[in-house]
C-alpha cells in the first residue's frame, strides 16, 4: 500500500471529524478469533520518543515509512491486530487498515524513555472512554517498578484505577509488568526468573477485579525457566517480544524462545513490534510470516 502523507494531512486538516466517522463504521472482530491464539503487532514506541531498533536511533521517526510496514504486516494472515497510540491508529484508521481487527490503545505513555521522571508512568494517553468511543478492543499499559523509586507507586495506583475503569466498561487491559532498575542513569528491566515471577504476582493482584486482565509478559533470560514463571499467575498472557537485538542470529534466538515459551498453558499469543517491523535480516513479510508460525 503506497501511503501519501500529504492525504493524511489533508483529512486531518480539512475534515477531523473523518476519524470518529471511520471509527464508527469499522468492522470489529471477537478479541480472540477461530485459532485461539492471538498475534499482535506493537508501535507503541514512538511516544515515549522510543524510535531506536538495533543501531539505527531514529528508525521509528519516519511515520510514512511505519505506516507502509504496519499496513504490511497487518495484510499478512495470522495477524490479529494493532496496538499502538491514538495518533498511529487514526492514520490506521484513515487508511481503511484496521477492518476486521483487533485495536488496542496503549493507555500510559509518561514515563518518557531517559527521563527523570521515567518511572513515573502516567496516563497520558488513551483513556477507557476514549477506548470506548473508539469502538477500540483493549487497552495496554506498562507498570514498571523499582523499589528504589517512589515514582513506581503513584504508576502502580493508576494502574490500578485505570485496570477498575476498564472492568467497568468490559474491556480487556493488558498489563506489561517488569521489575526495574537504574543502571548508569538508565531504567533497566529485570529478566531473571525471580523478577519476572514477582511482577508477575503483583500485577495479577491489582485493582479491584482482575476479570478483564491480561498480562503482557517477557520471555525470561533463560527460557527454560518460563515454566515456572507462568504458574504464578491464571490470568491468560501473551509474551512481548521487544528490541531483540542487532544481527539475524539474535533474531533466531528470540524466536526459539517465543516457541518455546508459547507452548506454556496460560499463554495465548505475541504481542511484537521493532523485531517484526525493522528485521534484522529479511523482509516485512517473512518476519510476520515467522512469527505466526509460531503459533
Amino acid at each position: 500500500m503506497s501511503i501519501s502523507v500529504s492525504d493524511l494531512v489533508t483529512v486531518r486538516s480539512r475534515h477531523p471529524e473523518a476519524i470518529a466517522e471511520a471509527a464508527e463504521r469499522r468492522v470489529r472482530r471477537p478479541l480472540i478469533g477461530d485459532s485461539g491464539r492471538l498475534m499482535i503487532v506493537a508501535a507503541d514506541h514512538p511516544a515515549r520518543g522510543a524510535l531506536a531498533v538495533g543501531g539505527h536511533k531514529l528508525a521509528m521517526a519516519n511515520r510514512a515509512d511505519l505506516l507502509e510496514r504496519l499496513c504490511l504486516a497487518l495484510s499478512r494472515p495470522g495477524v490479529d491486530g494493532v496496538l499502538a497510540t491514538a495518533d498511529i491508529l487514526e492514520d490506521l484508521l484513515l487508511l481503511g487498515a484496521l477492518e476486521g481487527k483487533v485495536v488496542m490503545g496503549s493507555m500510559n505513555r509518561g514515563g518518557l524513555a531517559g527521563a527523570s521522571f521515567e518511572l513515573d508512568d502516567r496516563f497520558t494517553g488513551h483513556r477507557p472512554q476514549d477506548l470506548t468511543r473508539l469502538r477500540f478492543d483493549a487497552g495496554k499499559l506498562l507498570l514498571r517498578i523499582d523499589y528504589e523509586d517512589a515514582g513506581s507507586l503513584t504508576t502502580m495506583v493508576s494502574t490500578a484505577r485505570a485496570i477498575d475503569e476498564m472492568a467497568e466498561r468490559r474491556l480487556p487491559v493488558f498489563v506489561e509488568p517488569f521489575i526495574s532498575r537504574r543502571t548508569g542513569g538508565k531504567v533497566v528491566n529485570d529478566l531473571s526468573a525471580e523478577a519476572v515471577t514477582k511482577s508477575i504476582a503483583i500485577a495479577s493482584g491489582l485493582a479491584g477485579t482482575s476479570a478483564y486482565t491480561w498480562l503482557k509478559v517477557p520471555v525470561t533470560d533463560d527460557a527454560d525457566e518460563m515454566a515456572a514463571v507462568m504458574e504464578t499467575s491464571t490470568l491468560p498472557a501473551v509474551l512481548l517480544g521487544g528490541d531483540v537485538g542487532k544481527s539475524p542470529q539474535d533474531q533466531e534466538e528470540a524466536y526459539e524462545k517465543w516457541r518455546k515459551a508459547l507452548g506454556l498453558p496460560t499463554v495465548q499469543g505475541l504481542v511484537v513490534g521493532r523485531s517484526l517491523l525493522y528485521p534484522a535480516e529479511g523482509s516485512v513479510e517473512t518476519a510476520v510470516d515467522t512469527a505466526v508460525g509460531l503459533l
